[in-house]
């Protein structure tokens, strides 16, 4: 019977089992596949808890999708209104506010709670 997982010990053999059963020819709805699918949910709530990733910086985060999307900072002056806005949000001298935030939201498609948090 499967438990959660509350230490490191149980945290290791779960997955040495799932790694054994993803080596098999699993057919889907049989046992192991349905016990490979409960692991994995317990191995992800484990992680969450021990290991957490924290949220990043909203300035780091803007940067990062600028640079995914190859867009340019004078781009983002033309989403957040003027020039000077622009450099002085990139270098923490002012701070989003609501309408910033919606915008970016929506073009760049960075979650808003992301956005929101202080920095």
């Amino acid at each position: 019977m499967l438990k959660p997982i509350k230490n490191n010990k149980q945290y290791e053999a779960a997955l040495a089992r799932v790694y054994a059963l993803m080596q098999k020819d699993l057919k889907p709805d049989s046992k192991e596949s349905d016990e490979v699918e409960v692991l994995s949910i317990l191995i992800k709530e484990y992680e969450n808890v021990q290991f957490p990733i924290p949220k990043p910086n909203p300035l780091e985060a803007i940067r990062f999708r600028m640079e995914q999307m190859n867009m340019s900072e004078s781009e983002l002056s033309v989403i957040l209104g003027y020039r000077s806005r622009k450099s002085e949000i990139l270098s923490g001298k002012r701070k989003l506010n609501l309408t910033m935030i919606r915008k970016i939201h929506s073009i760049l498609r960075i979650p808003a709670e992301i956005l929101i948090q202080p920095y």
